[in-house]
């Protein structure tokens, strides 16, 4: 509906299970990536999204739930969580619940950065893909560069603008490094990787 273009689906093809990693500007970001897959990976693939912001109201939690299959994880600076909505999210430790998904053959769709950022620029990573790679090294990891979806429904927008926007899929890849650190400047440099090539077509 938006016209946001996809380019590199033919690398989610041959995937059961993977971690998609991808830079975040807007919510309209999950959608996009969500859409690109084929449907039989649908029902097991989990947006991961923070519970300062799908978590402050219990209907959030619901519709994130329905329509996405958001996996909300709450961390030490969320603030401001619904008590009730807590009732129906996972109790666990964050990184506990992301690698039961993973443990069960699911897949994550992941934001390193932590929070929807400026337009095309990408920020620091924090350090959790790093430990999940590091203790699931089987599992291939995915770089995507999302460009233009913070210009159509920007940080604190309520409704779309139009704009040109897409959405880049790298080849699935494996971790080099078994240090945390290192696996986590890996992942960022790969999806650094997938939009210096696309500026010198």
């Amino acid at each position: 509906m938006l016209g946001i273009k996809i380019y590199g689906k033919q690398n989610l093809k041959f995937q059961e299970q993977f971690i998609i990693v991808a830079n975040h500007n807007s919510h309209l970001d999950t959608i996009a990536l969500m859409s690109s897959l084929p449907h039989h990976l649908l029902i097991k693939t989990h947006p991961v999204a923070t519970a300062q912001y799908f978590g402050r109201k219990k209907w959030l939690v619901w519709l994130s739930n329905l329509f996405v299959n958001t996996v909300l994880i709450q961390r030490k600076e969320d603030v401001e969580i619904d008590p009730e909505a807590l009732q129906h999210m996972d109790s666990s430790k964050a990184l506990a619940l992301l690698e039961k998904k993973l443990a069960n053959g699911h897949s994550l769709i992941f934001f390193p950065e932590g929070t929807r950022g400026e337009p095309e620029k990408l920020h620091d990573f924090r350090k959790g893909i790093g430990v999940l790679l590091q203790r699931y090294p089987q599992i291939h990891y995915i770089p995507v560069f999302i460009r233009g979806t913070g210009k159509i429904l920007p940080k604190g927008a309520l409704f779309p603008i139009p704009f040109e926007a897409s959405v880049r899929i790298g080849k699935p890849q494996l971790k080099n490094s078994n240090l945390v650190e290192e696996i986590v400047s890996e992942v960022r440099n790969s999806i650094l990787l997938i939009e210096l090539m696309n500026n010198y077509k």
